[in-house]
């Protein structure tokens, strides 16, 4: 999708959209392309029939939000370099929502998740009326401890045994930003 005006959100190199359905076969390949970058940390689904659940669930879930970074610039316009999930979004006093997110091989190391997590925030804080977003990260994931940090969230505490992953109750360090601060 090279077509700017589908994006929720746009910076210089990447746009932010909503999950879709027809978005299966690009996803799912780029997973199955990225297992070595994604292990141990997350698994996201790598076939047709685990995508429609996953995506289902981010589509239909008012307490979920799924968005898609995407290139926008020259050959690589609009394929998908990784994705931004904001869960359990609770409204009322709390006003939060637990960011889940990947980037893909081919677009690892290259600055655009960080690009695309600032315009999620922006859009997070603006049109979804949050005010506190959190992320938790296990200790060892130094690519997802770099990304957040540079995003401006702060370190608020550790939660260990936190989450089942790759077999495990793994450690995670907890990090949090909200409307308060600056996104940078």
């Amino acid at each position: 999708m090279s077509d700017t005006t589908a994006y929720l959100a746009a910076g210089p190199r990447v746009g932010v959209r909503l999950f879709s359905y027809e978005d299966a076969g690009e996803f799912t390949a780029l997973v199955r392309e990225s297992r070595e970058l994604h292990h141990p940390w997350l698994a996201p689904p790598a076939d047709h029939e685990s995508f429609l659940v996953y995506a289902r669930r981010l589509i239909e879930d008012p307490a979920k939000a799924g968005f898609l970074v995407c290139e926008h610039e020259g050959a690589a316009a609009g394929r998908i370099a990784g994705f931004i999930n904001i869960n359990n979004i609770v409204e009322g006093a709390f006003r939060s929502g637990a960011l889940g997110y990947g980037a893909f091989a081919h677009a690892a190391g290259r600055g655009l998740m960080g690009e695309g997590l600032r315009l999620v925030m922006a859009y997070a804080f603006g049109p979804l009326g949050l005010h506190r977003l959190e992320v938790n990260i296990q200790p060892a994931n130094e690519a997802s401890l770099a990304l957040i940090r540079r995003a401006g969230f702060r370190l608020e505490g550790f939660s260990p045994d936190f989450l089942f992953i790759d077999g495990a109750w793994r450690d995670h360090e907890r990090w949090a930003f909200t409307a308060e601060m600056t996104v940078r």
